[in-house]
């Protein structure tokens, strides 16, 4: 990306006749020169164009000597001694031509070509703001020197400038977002991003930008005051739904609510994050206006590939923490089904869902099919004793039972709850005497737990 205009001009020069590089822009005088000095000028460029450089700058040499104050000879010899990587030679040649024509910009782009190859970025930088003077795209350059040298602060100015002036380009943009990644400019661009707004209220990237860099720095009610914004000024904008919605939430209006919502959920601009938030403001809604369930089931399913949350299981702990078990366990078995069967976390917090809604068969099959893929897992042996002492399965929960006893390590309320469903299974073997042994246990265990 850097200096690909100036590279390309240099080698047309380097490459081309001295009518098709100097036509116009780059002075000279042949047809008034001597034969000799003509001779030798064009000796020098047919030795150039066969690539013999030593032979091309001892003619140029001569023109030199004939005429002391020829720019388009020192230029030329700068050129040459360019191809042969001699950085010194053709620097001092250049330099001379832009002594003697300070107007010309080739001359510059001469010197400013051996600084880059020699990676001497400081005078890379001077020279290159000579330039601009005659040709201001060429900021663009000054851009990937500032850049090169970590001069973010300079890169940024610039590169907000030639958006402004010429509109934004794909290059300028990678810098900006490398820059704006390091949080500490980012107030500078929020306060360009305003001051674009104001400028131009109809251009919808500016709030985009800005509303990201709002939602980056958790600053939501800025974010939100943006897309207020943008919703009154563009009121197609996918982004000005994020307001709306909102809007339409707190006034109880439902139906809008859901029709912007969807808008947002289904959009590629939108950031995940103003997705997700608009997605649990919407369930808080939900759980209070039940009837609005089917378009909460419709909503998550745009998140089925999501990555970086897992929104089913996320719900099902939301109506877990209300007690709202029967609603916890169809996101908990949502997410089993979408991902991953066996996921740990998942079936712990179905299992006791489960437990909590008395839904004591599909608990119990569960976690006899959890206990094969995780056969030291005491809950599992657990909750699978528990659920079978439910059903009267007193014989399976004895077994399954006295296999997980041995291991719960260190948990002595598990070990007291393990201890309580042994009795209950012995009590419905009919075998009194273990029945009380097991209680007897569990109550010294919870008065153990008690001291602690």
């Amino acid at each position: 990306m850097i200096k690909k205009r100036v590279f390309t001009i240099l080698v047309f020069a380097l490459l081309g006749t001295p009518f098709s590089v100097f036509a116009q822009t780059e002075p000279e005088d042949i047809a008034m020169a001597t034969d000799e000095y003509q001779d030798s000028f064009y000796e020098s460029l047919k030795q150039k164009g066969i690539e013999n450089y030593d032979k091309a700058i001892v003619s140029l040499e001569k023109c030199i000597k004939l005429k002391p104050n020829d720019a388009v000879a020192y230029f030329e010899l700068g050129k040459n001694y360019f191809a042969l990587k001699e950085y010194q030679n053709a620097q001092t040649a250049f330099e001379k031509a832009a002594q003697l024509d300070p107007k010309n910009k080739w001359f510059w782009l001469g010197i400013y070509d051996v600084s880059y190859e020699t990676k001497n970025y400081p005078l890379a930088i001077e020279i290159i703001q000579k330039i601009i003077v005659f040709d201001e795209e060429y900021k663009d350059d000054l851009i990937s020197l500032y850049m090169i040298t970590n001069q973010y602060d300079k890169a940024l100015i610039a590169i907000n400038e030639m958006n402004d002036k010429f509109g934004k380009s794909s290059d300028r943009e990678i810098y900006k977002a490398q820059i704006l990644s390091q949080g500490k400019y980012q107030n500078a661009e929020i306060d360009n991003l305003i001051q674009q707004i104001k400028k131009d209220p109809k251009e919808e990237s500016n709030y985009l930008n800005l509303i990201l860099l709002y939602s980056k720095s958790n600053e939501n009610e800025k974010s939100l005051e943006v897309a207020k914004q943008l919703a009154k000024e563009i009121p197609n904008s996918e982004w000005g739904q994020v307001s709306l919605f909102k809007t339409y939430l707190d006034a109880n209006q439902a139906d809008k609510a859901i029709k912007s919502m969807n808008v947002i959920l289904a959009s590629s601009k939108i950031d995940s994050k103003i997705k997700h938030r608009t997605l649990n403001e919407f369930l808080i809604y939900v759980n209070k206006n039940p009837q609005y369930a089917a378009d909460l089931e419709k909503a998550i399913s745009y998140f089925d590939n999501d990555k970086e949350v897992d929104v089913a299981k996320e719900i099902g702990k939301f109506y877990h923490s209300k007690g709202q078990f029967e609603n916890a366990i169809k996101y908990y078995e949502k997410d089993l089904k979408a991902n991953s069967d066996t996921d740990l976390e998942t079936n712990m917090l179905l299992l006791e869902a489960y437990a909590q809604a008395k839904q004591y068969e599909p608990m119990t099959k569960r976690a006899m099919m959890l206990i094969e893929v995780y056969p030291s897992q005491a809950q599992f042996y657990y909750y699978a004793g528990l659920g079978s002492n439910q059903q009267k399965q007193f014989k399976n929960a004895k077994t399954v039972l006295e296999m997980g006893l041995d291991y719960v390590v260190d948990d002595v309320k598990l070990e007291s709850n393990f201890n309580i469903q042994l009795g209950e299974a012995y009590n419905g073997l009919g075998d009194a005497k273990k029945k009380e042994e097991y209680f007897l246990k569990a109550n010294e265990l919870l008065k153990k737990k008690n001291k602690i």
